[in-house]
């Protein structure tokens, strides 16, 4: 027998053992591609297989790689959760956009002046306060945006207890504004936002000082301008006149000086300096294609987040992406920022306090609609959340309403109570009230939505508030520039309303609001 691969057949299977026939290498490499045709093909293309092994490598770090970044972003937010320390809260009647299927976004931004950094940077620990509000609106079909700054000295009601969710707005005291973050952290703003413009915030941020420092330095530097030299020991701030390019300390600066800037060292001056940063942020980040540079993104968002406070449900990178996908393709012309409309507060003329023009403000924003004055933003095409008549499942002769006058107008009460009745409501007693308050609120319990909804229907422009202590009577309460009662669509009887002389509800112009573009040239100054 012989053995299998021995003798002539294993010299007929190695060209190298007959070297009468092979006498090269190169003849020996050709026998043995042509004997082994699989190792012909191997041997030729060897950058396939390092190749393949090259693409799946990068697909492996690429994905280990984000995964480590998700979880570094998401373990860089703070969570808060406040929801327990907002009492009575407005109704949220948002409804979704027809197109986009997205509702309204409301986001309270705090900017916090804790010095409780780890530096000394920014001072001495001088507790946590913000000076900085800003209230940031998404259009339901999410093609406009609308940034709000609040004045740091505007004269508001208040919560009086921050500490007690059962302490109302309406009935509070006067308290100047960047006071309530002090008193009671991002719930007792949010509550005083909610009980003064009807306006249900969705979310809140809270960032600090490093947070803004590294955001400006993820992006590079950041083009201000400044209509003259500015050299202020205080902030460290010096600028020449004209145009130039900020990095992290120079834009905290920016934002904050008081001094030596000129004819406007005023806070409405601050805010104004505020909003053009923040309009040359968004061309900043717009021009240097930040979403689209993976590099870019990462250190910006690593940045914001590591100094960002916020509630639960939007303190993950999932929700913030969610957002942020939501308005990608928003143009920096479709954002726009605007100052509450203010006056002179008699009291104190160091202070200020909203004047009526501010209602129309919040009530475009409760509504998703243009701001008074001003044209939709470019490629915007709001709806409303108030263009159709609302469907009211309750007659008004099932309903039992209470009214107090807190407008300072004699007679109001008694005068909504009777246009009211006529209409089949059932009236239990109208009262003065001390403190005055602005618009209509209606106030229910949670059993009486669908009544409260029937009465809010005769006053436009009514802030829907839950109180469960109302029972089952609807609380009505008309502070100043409320409107008349109109005409429900589900009323009792043919009786016509009396005509009054004169209106001032939502059917009457609204003030123009001031807006700021977020396209609009640095140099401007609005």
């Amino acid at each position: 027998m012989t053995e299998s691969g021995s003798g002539d057949e294993q010299a007929a299977a190695d060209p190298e053992a007959d070297p009468e026939h092979v006498t090269s290498r190169r003849e020996r490499q050709q026998a043995l591609r042509r004997a082994h045709p699989h190792l012909r093909q191997a041997h030729r293309h060897p950058w396939l297989r390092r190749g393949t092994i090259a693409v799946a490598a990068v697909l492996a770090l690429v994905l280990v790689l984000t995964v480590i970044a998700v979880v570094k972003i998401n373990g860089n937010i703070t969570k808060f959760d406040v929801s327990k320390l907002l009492g009575q809260r407005p109704h949220n009647n948002a409804v979704a956009d027809s197109l986009t299927n997205l509702k309204p976004v409301n986001i309270l931004v705090m900017g916090s002046d804790t010095r409780d950094l780890g530096t000394k940077t920014f001072g001495t620990s001088l507790g946590a306060r913000s000076d900085t509000t800003l209230i940031l609106h998404l259009s339901g079909d999410r093609k406009s945006a609308v940034v709000i700054s609040v004045p740091r000295d505007s004269m508001t009601h208040a919560p009086r207890d921050c500490k007690d969710p059962s302490s109302k707005v309406a009935d509070g005291p006067i308290r100047q504004w960047n006071a309530n973050f002090e008193l009671g952290g991002p719930a007792c703003l949010i509550r005083t936002v909610e009980g003064n413009t009807g306006v249900f915030i969705d979310h809140f941020m809270v960032l600090n000082f490093l947070g803004f420092r590294s955001m400006v330095d993820a992006l590079g530097s950041v083009e201000v301008c400044v209509p003259q030299a500015v050299d202020d020991a205080q902030s460290k701030l010096h600028l020449p006149a004209g145009r130039s390019r900020v990095t992290g300390d120079q834009a905290l600066a920016f934002v904050r000086v008081r001094h030596n800037i000129g004819h406007d060292a005023s806070d409405l001056g601050r805010i104004n300096r505020q909003q053009a940063f923040l309009s040359a942020m968004v061309q900043e980040a717009t021009s240097s294609n930040l979403l689209l540079r993976p590099d870019k993104l990462f250190r910006f968002l690593d940045a914001a987040t590591k100094s960002l406070t916020t509630d639960p449900a939007l303190g993950n990178l999932n929700a913030l992406r969610e957002v942020a996908q939501s308005v990608v393709g928003l143009k920096p012309s479709q954002i726009r920022f605007v100052t509450v409309p203010i006056e002179n507060y008699p009291p104190d003329p160091n202070r200020v306090q909203w004047s009526s023009a501010a209602d129309g403000l919040w009530k475009a924003i409760r509504d998703d609609t243009p701001l008074p004055g001003t044209k939709p933003a470019p490629g915007s095409t709001p709806t409303g959340t108030s263009t159709a008549p609302p469907v009211l499942k309750i007659r008004p002769d099932k309903i039992t309403v209470q009214i107090s006058n807190a407008s300072g107008v004699t007679g109001r009460a008694r005068q909504a109570a009777e246009d009211l009745r006529i209409q089949g409501f059932r009236i239990i007693g109208s009262s003065t009230g001390t403190d005055l308050t602005k618009g209509v609120t209606v106030a229910y319990s949670s059993a009486a939505f669908q009544e409260a909804r029937t009465v809010a229907a005769a006053f436009p422009g009514a802030v829907l508030v839950k109180d469960d202590t109302a029972g089952d009577v609807i609380r009505v309460t008309l502070g100043s520039g409320s409107p008349y009662v109109v005409q429900v669509p589900n009323r009792v009887g043919t009786t016509p309303l009396p005509t009054h002389t004169a209106t001032t509800g939502p059917e009457s112009s609204a003030p123009a609001i001031k807006a700021r573009s977020a396209s609009s040239d640095i140099c401007s100054p609005n």
